[in-house]
């Protein structure tokens, strides 16, 4: 039978985990701001510890080292993004649509968000998605257009190396170089002409118009300021043309 000590054992335990939780996201977002200013390896805890305004020993009860925190960062925010990002991209039905779509909206939001743009030209390619979201999906997509043979490359590492390396140094350009209207488009169209599609599909694809996409609502994004640049909006997903 429940004790009536339960219910407030319950409450606390809840009120506790509540807690932790803000505190955890409280270093992640102010960590953000260290590493776009200083770089991944210019940082020691003492600049995560001020900036968070939080004691040594409370840092270190959820992160051991800095890498592990620069880990648990690039994951969340990926994550947050792709819960943004994934779903448009899979109402899709061409596979070489999807991934060029979502390199496209990832750019964007890397624009839009120009802190979180910041913090991935710091850390790098590497680091930014080895293991997270944004690869897993890309790789789902790429795998999908290769077995359907819509690829001319030697394999879908091959086809991964190109498209990630074209985003992230997309994304270095467009935050350090002015007047690179159409960046994106013009990246895509040639990283597709790379990968064997046709040079008419390869454009068709590259310039077609973007879903509308709203603001990342995750705890760290909803955090931050945007740029007043939006992203273009575009038909339906119903009313959209397929291949």
């Amino acid at each position: 039978m429940p004790t009536s000590s339960q219910p407030a054992v319950n409450h606390r335990t809840r009120v506790g985990a509540v807690r932790r939780e803000k505190t955890r996201l409280k270093i992640l977002t102010s960590a953000l701001h260290v590493f776009a200013e200083k770089g991944p390896d210019n940082v020691v805890a003492e600049d995560f510890i001020a900036r968070a305004e939080v004691s040594r020993g409370t840092f270190y009860n959820y992160f051991n080292t800095t890498n592990e925190l620069l880990l648990a960062l690039a994951g969340t925010m990926s994550d947050e993004v792709l819960q943004v990002v994934d779903p448009m991209v899979l109402t899709y039905k061409n596979p070489v649509e999807r991934f060029s779509v979502g390199t496209r909206l990832y750019m964007a939001m890397a624009m839009r968000y120009p802190l979180w743009g910041a913090f991935l030209r710091r850390v790098g390619t590497q680091l930014a998605t080895r293991g997270q979201l944004i690869e897993t999906y890309l790789t789902r997509d790429l795998t999908l257009a290769f077995k359907q043979d819509m690829l001319n490359v030697s394999g879908v590492v091959v086809a991964h190396d190109i498209v990630l390396g074209s985003i992230f140094y997309g994304i270095d350009s467009m935050l350090t170089k002015k007047h690179l209207g159409n960046h994106p488009q013009h990246i895509i169209w040639h990283v597709l002409l790379g990968l064997g599609i046709t040079r008419r599909e390869a454009k068709r694809i590259a310039f077609m118009p973007l879903p509308a996409a709203g603001p990342v609502l995750g705890p760290i994004f909803s955090s931050l300021q945007t740029n007043p640049t939006t992203i273009p909006a575009s038909q339906s997903a119903k009313s959209r043309a397929r291949n």
